[in-house]
């Protein structure tokens, strides 16, 4: 990925939903302007979320998602539901797609009412107005439409443009921690784990924000660290990658603040306050107790693997026991969390905020600590409070 591209987790998601055999998919391709989606007659045409990464004017880069019918049935149908509503999670506007001609059934009306439980801005779209005497909307959030002969299509777009909501999470990633001029130094192992020939994007990512920030950006590896402090002997921080955590921690001076990628990902995509509470649970763990090590995305394991190698490791030497591990990736993040003592979930660079968020919010309601890689490492290694000299807020929860 290029430093120009926008990655998938800083784009806005617009989902759309609805019954099956209502238009979704024509809308979808209506408003895109382009065969993003499959349209047929048959119901269920759509069986698992479509997702097109697009620009869409005025709002800029986005991520359309086009869904089964939540009417779906059987069990294959079941599960088609779920994924559809599993979208919930990760939707900043929704618009809902009503069949005009036969209007809003129970399935719309239970899922708009998910809408305004979960706080997502979300527009009623009737299609196929061209079969039907389109009715006046009832309110400034509905909108009649024909997919198929294009009749107030840009008004839906710009009905969704209306609808952005506006950010949901307040932190910077890195923009009020430097000034002009700072010098930051980023420490970025290349070992076996390291993917081939680019940087991961946690890496990118804070070097754009440093760059729009006007610091100055050194980047360097582990083993070159030492080096790099002796010609830059006062930098305004060190960042790392969280699994060079212990050794770095030896060499940069205390004077010097040190946090790592993940601790920064963890303030700016969910609450840095709750993964600071959670690490406090590696202290309570006992044989048998079943920790979730969940990551965002779906990778290749390499040997070494953090997730499923370093970290448990880790744990284990810190609690001083015999813990059970279960892993989830990508979208399979579990909905019931009682069994669990811990989650220690990964630096989440692949999902939106909105999406972490929640899933700290169904852990809280659960009663379940979750915290993150970094948190978890620099906890294990004694290194907590100093990584956290950045954020005096988090750090007071130490004492």
């Amino acid at each position: 990925m290029s430093l120009n591209e926008t990655p998938s987790s800083e784009r806005i998601h617009i989902a759309f939903f609805g019954r099956r055999n209502a238009g979704k998919s024509s809308v979808v391709n209506a408003v895109t302007g382009q065969p993003l989606s499959v349209v047929s007659d048959v119901k269920g045409t759509t069986t698992d979320p479509v997702y097109k990464a697009m620009e869409l004017l005025p709002l800029g880069p986005v991520m359309i998602v086009d869904t089964a019918g939540i009417d779906d049935e059987g069990e294959l149908g079941k599960l088609r539901v779920e994924k559809s509503l599993a979208v919930l999670a990760k939707t900043d506007i929704a618009v809902l797609i009503v069949d005009g001609t036969s209007g809003m059934q129970d399935a719309d009306r239970a899922l708009a009412a998910e809408f305004e439980k979960r706080k997502i801005p979300y527009i009623i779209a009737y299609n196929k107005s061209d079969l039907t005497c389109a009715q006046e909307p009832a309110s400034i959030h509905e909108i009649w439409v024909s997919a198929k002969h294009g009749t107030n299509i840009r008004a839906l777009r710009e009905l969704i443009a209306k609808q952005a909501a506006p950010e949901t999470h307040q932190s910077p990633l890195l923009d009020d921690l430097v000034r002009t001029g700072d010098v930051i130094v980023l420490v970025i192992p290349i070992d076996e784990s390291a993917p081939k020939g680019r940087l991961i994007l946690p890496q990118q990512q804070i070097i754009r924000a440093a760059l729009e920030a006007g610091a100055i950006p050194v980047c360097c590896k582990d083993t070159e660290l030492a080096l790099t402090l002796e010609r830059i002997p006062a930098p305004r921080m060190v960042i790392t990658d969280s699994q060079a955590f212990g050794r770095v921690s030896k060499i940069v001076p205390p004077e010097i603040p040190l946090t790592s990628f993940s601790i920064l990902f963890a303030r700016y995509k969910g609450d840095l306050l709750t993964v600071v509470r959670g690490a406090a649970a590696l202290d309570s763990l006992h044989d048998g107790d079943k920790v979730l090590l969940a990551e965002g995305c779906t990778h290749h394991r390499q040997c070494n693997d953090i997730g499923t190698v370093k970290l448990p490791g880790w744990i284990r030497e810190h609690a001083g026991c015999e813990p059970v591990f279960e892993w989830s990736s990508g979208t399979g993040f579990p909905r019931d969390l009682s069994d669990y003592k811990l989650i220690v979930h990964c630096g989440a660079c692949m999902l939106p905020p909105k999406e972490v968020q929640f899933r700290q919010q169904i852990a809280a309601e659960q009663n379940v600590p979750i915290t993150n890689y970094g948190t978890c490492i620099a906890h294990c290694h004694g290194i907590l409070r100093r990584s956290l000299e950045l954020f005096p807020e988090a750090a007071a929860l130490l004492d």
